[in-house]
């Protein structure tokens, strides 16, 4: 049995999945509480025949359209059947997207669901972090391609803390530790050489990391881990593998993680379109930002 005096629904159309038009519907409802105007999402319209097919519901049951369509074609013809059927619609995105076309004077990209796309933060933090933490330290190197940033470096560089702080804005980070006379894992020389970066410190910071770790741990007898000679030995095998792998290099040495992470950023960010992220849009082709690079040539810095 139908409800009594039931308000008219609301429809919500996108050619996405209509998160940002049921947003908008929403914050106006919670202003009425106990409304009970149902709100209907139609995703997905990417033909005229669906359109027809919502706005005919639409004034059957005397609802209302809201639509957030990008496609300006599909806009106006949402217009024009409404009108034709005399269905009250509500555009969204209609005035403020003629405004940005005439004074931007560029073509949108029309790609329906792109700002939730885009704008996942909180789901990419976590997938970062997650992904971050088990490859950490060299864990799980077959999958270094995958990672947005790679650090590699001596033990105590910093590279744990400074894959965790990157990772909380989202980036994918692995870590491998550089170790004298042990060969780092052949993926660190397949993957693109623009996203790998080379923590170098100085040795005397790096013997107080490292006396710091030993008495956290109470490890005291490991007195090689701490030694000045086989330390030194350590960053000039570190400078070869940067040289080698023709790596970018971030002078970690009396640095606040804060200041590497942002010099890394500002790599990634020039080198590579959309922020350095990889980016898989279901509407529109386009190309992987491994192939956009704007600076082929990673500088590989001092060494010595």
């Amino acid at each position: 049995m139908e409800e009594p005096n039931k308000p008219a629904p609301i429809y919500v159309v996108s050619g996405g999945k209509g998160l940002a038009g049921n947003n908008m519907v929403q914050s106006l409802l919670i202003q009425y509480p106990n409304n009970r105007v149902p709100v209907i999402i139609v995703p997905d319209v990417q033909d005229e025949e669906k359109l027809r097919s919502v706005i005919l519901q639409a004034r059957n049951d005397g609802g209302l359209i809201t639509h957030t369509m990008v496609n300006p074609i599909l806009r106006g013809r949402l217009i024009e059947l409404a009108m034709e059927h005399h269905v009250r619609q509500i555009d969204f995105m209609g005035e403020l997207a003629d405004y940005l076309d005439q004074t931007l004077g560029i073509p949108s990209l029309q790609a329906p669901g792109l700002f939730r796309e885009i704008n996942q933060q909180y789901f990419n933090r976590i997938d970062a972090i997650e992904f971050t933490l088990r490859h950490d330290d060299g864990l799980n190197p077959h999958r270094l391609e995958e990672a947005d940033i790679v650090l590699c470096g001596v033990s105590r560089a910093g590279k744990t803390p400074l894959s965790v702080y990157l990772a909380l804005y989202g980036w994918k980070v692995a870590n491998v530790p550089l170790v004298a006379g042990m060969e780092p894992p052949d993926e660190l020389f397949r993957i693109d050489p623009l996203r790998v970066f080379g923590l170098q410190i100085g040795l005397q910071q790096l013997i107080i990391h490292r006396i710091k770790r030993l008495r956290s741990t109470k490890d005291f007898g490991n007195q090689v881990y701490v030694d000045e000679k086989r330390i030194r030995e350590e960053i000039q095998f570190a400078g070869m593998i940067f040289s080698r792998g023709k790596f970018t290099v971030i002078n970690v040495n009396h640095k606040p993680v804060e200041s590497s992470a942002n010099e890394i950023i500002n790599h990634m960010t020039s080198r590579f379109d959309y922020r350095g992220r990889r980016f898989h849009f279901p509407y529109i082709d386009v190309p992987g930002s491994d192939e956009n690079n704007i600076d082929q040539d990673a500088e590989a810095g001092d060494y010595s």
